[in-house]
């Protein structure tokens, strides 16, 4: 097997989330990602996590998600011999993906424009929270900043508790695969062209995009989006129900599924009633739609009416917990985890997320676990061309 990325090289020199993240998507689709990073402390997430031991022995679990299958070592960027040792690595790499600061790398004489010259087939990623011009082009950027300037902060939550942030890093995420995304896009001019590219990703520019149908339609249709809970905007009865047991999310969005919904719950009137029979008088009689339907909904339990609904052609699910849905049947057929029964510095096996994604005879995935800090940073000197004698000589100059 083959995978699709195999025998491209990739330089990862980021922290933390959104760079990583990006790095990692590319390294479970076969590439040989080396992650460069500070010496004596490394990526920030090696520190951050939900186990303090974990954290102590730069292990982080906040680091463990997103490094599986890279290899490790550590340069001072700063130094000359440090940069030294990244150039020499630019020219066997085909991509570099950063997130530091704009302008950062370009003040250690590292920008895209300086390593085209080592590699002019080198694809350059910078991703920051947004981008590379404009008025906030320098200022520090986290998930929840961004979340809350690309306005999904203000659609999330009800009437009464909006704004929110969503409940993960969904900026951050979505930055790394919007990253990701270019990258591939690069490599296959590249192949065509022989040239290689500067990606600049803006995470604020790469969250709005993802929320177009709240976009489209305030630009389109001057409706301006509002936080709505658990009801989704287009349709009704579609979102979240109470029923005998646990919560259930409902998307009757079509007339066929709603009148088998009422006839399901034994509430054939509601599709007579003048509030109810049509689309966008649904929409405007929401709160009362959901009053009926619940009283319905209280025969049974989430879970079977779940497998009722699904069978009838209504799309339904139950609200699960995260560990809930890591342990449902259908997580668990598709393959999603990786387990490593031994990591290096951990006591403990690890399992970790793939892709959310297939490729026949080149399903995504990673052989080895993630790397402690600077694990291969001697392996990889040799491979440069550096002698044991050198290698020493770095270690003593704190370059490496």
């Amino acid at each position: 097997m083959t995978q699709a990325l195999h025998g491209i090289r990739v330089l990862d020199l980021t922290n933390v989330l959104a760079g990583p993240f990006c790095a990692y998507q590319l390294g479970l689709l076969g590439a040989d990602v080396i992650k460069v990073e500070m010496p004596g402390t490394g990526d920030l997430a090696r520190q951050l996590g939900a186990d303090a031991a974990l954290n102590a022995r730069f292990m982080g679990a906040s680091f463990l998600a997103q490094n599986a299958g890279k290899r490790s070592i550590t340069v001072d960027m700063k130094s000359k011999a440090g940069k030294e040792v990244l150039r020499r690595l630019v020219a066997t790499a085909d991509v570099i993906v950063e997130n530091f600061r704009p302008g950062v790398m370009a003040r250690l004489g590292l920008g895209h424009e300086d390593l085209k010259q080592i590699n002019p087939r080198l694809v350059y990623c910078a991703i920051s929270g947004f981008g590379q011009s404009g008025p906030l082009e320098g200022a520090p950027a986290y998930d929840q900043i961004v979340q809350g300037m690309a306005g999904v902060m203000s659609i999330t939550g009800s009437a009464d508790t909006a704004p929110l942030r969503v409940g993960y890093p969904v900026a951050d995420s979505i930055g790394g695969l919007t990253g990701a995304f270019a990258i591939t896009a690069a490599l296959v001019r590249r192949a065509t062209t022989g040239k290689g590219a500067f990606i600049d990703v803006a995470m604020l520019d790469s969250t709005i995009v993802t929320m177009g149908w709240v976009v489209s339609n305030y630009l389109v249709a001057g409706q301006e989006p509002t936080p709505m809970g658990n009801d989704n905007f287009t349709a009704a009865p579609s979102g979240t129900f109470r029923t005998k047991s646990g919560l259930l999310n409902i998307a009757a969005n079509k007339q066929q599924q709603f009148a088998e919904l009422a006839q399901l719950i034994g509430r054939e009137d509601l599709l007579a009633d003048p509030r109810f029979a049509e689309r966008e008088n649904r929409k405007k009689n929401r709160a009362a739609l959901t009053v009926e339907i619940e009283r319905g909904l209280m025969e049974k339990s989430a879970e079977e009416w779940e497998s009722l609904l699904n069978d009838a052609g209504v799309p339904a699910g139950r609200v699960l917990t995260v560990p809930q849905a890591l342990d449902h049947p259908q997580t668990r057929h598709r393959g999603l985890l990786r387990t490593f029964d031994h990591v290096p510095g951990i006591d403990r096996p690890v399992t970790l997320a793939r892709a959310g994604f297939k490729i026949q005879d080149a399903d995504p995935d990673v052989s080895v676990p993630p790397p402690r800090l600077g694990e291969h940073t001697d392996a990889l000197l040799r491979e440069l061309g550096y002698s044991d004698e050198e290698i020493n000589k770095l270690k003593e100059a704190g370059a490496v």
